[in-house]
């Protein structure tokens, strides 16, 4: 399975994605876990230790890595390879914990001419082999513009989750990452509910965007802030959060499962 999860900032999308990452390990699955949001704090939601963590630069960051591999060796405005070599990248860079491997991917500044530079040559070939070429369960941490996706990816992918909470500008920010998905041809956009505190909460995700299949819903609890003010990952404190977000993997696969028979 390859799997995106978006949502407006702040919604709780990198608690979804690390919870998901962590259900899938304990369920025997082999899983790659993508932070590909430039506000980096998927590690921390999988359990990883600020000390495994702290000294990985992102992809985005890594400049020599990019021109060696591009043979971009004149820096900008140079001709490059566009299909460079990225296999190796993963097993080499990636951070392991609890059956999840942790890349990151970060976020590439390109100035106002919208030239392609070595370093979004190289993430773009990398998410390409990630989504196309690995067998593994990708799960993929994104920010709302899901930049990172292309034509050539997307069509890759078995699932767009868009987080929601209750509220208007939540709302518009799924329906624009809709129609991102539909530009790029991603048919299976679901949406789950975060932050719900009551059955109205719940009724007007439903309603505002009733044309998303609803996975479930993740409530609004003390686990879910003492995770994140201890810097742990919600699987490890467990609670009613956790059997939420089970459940919606469940009813991830087993929609994926329907729609591919």
């Amino acid at each position: 399975m390859k799997i995106a999860v978006t949502g407006k900032g702040g919604v709780g999308k990198t608690t979804l994605s690390g919870t998901l990452a962590r259900l899938l390990a304990a369920d025997g699955y082999r899983v790659l876990a993508v932070d590909a949001d430039p506000d980096a704090n998927l590690a921390s939601a999988l359990g990883i230790p600020e000390e495994n963590y702290r000294g990985i630069t992102p992809f985005a960051k890594m400049k020599a890595l990019a021109e060696e591999r591009t043979g971009a060796d004149g820096g900008y405005g140079t001709f490059f390879i566009l299909n460079p070599k990225v296999d190796d990248l993963p097993e080499q860079f990636c951070v392991e914990h609890e059956g999840v491997k942790l890349l990151l991917m970060g976020t590439v500044e390109q100035g106002g001419s919208g030239c392609v530079c070595p370093e979004h040559t190289l993430i773009k070939r990398l998410m390409q082999h990630l989504l196309v070429q690995r067998d593994e369960v990708v799960i993929m941490d994104m920010e709302a513009g899901i930049e990172h996706l292309g034509r050539g990816t997307a069509g890759a992918m078995d699932a767009l989750i868009v987080v929601v909470e209750p509220g208007r500008r939540s709302v518009q920010t799924a329906r624009q990452i809709q129609e991102l998905a539909r530009d790029l041809g991603i048919q299976r956009v679901f949406v789950v509910a975060s932050k719900v505190r009551s059955a109205e909460d719940l009724e007007f995700v439903g309603e505002a965007l009733s044309d998303f299949p609803l996975l479930g819903q993740v409530t609004f609890s003390r686990e879910i802030m003492d995770a994140d003010l201890e810097g742990k990952a919600l699987f490890d404190l467990g609670g009613e959060p956790v059997a939420e977000i089970r459940k919606i993997k469940e009813n991830l696969i087993q929609l994926i499962s329907s729609m591919d028979e």
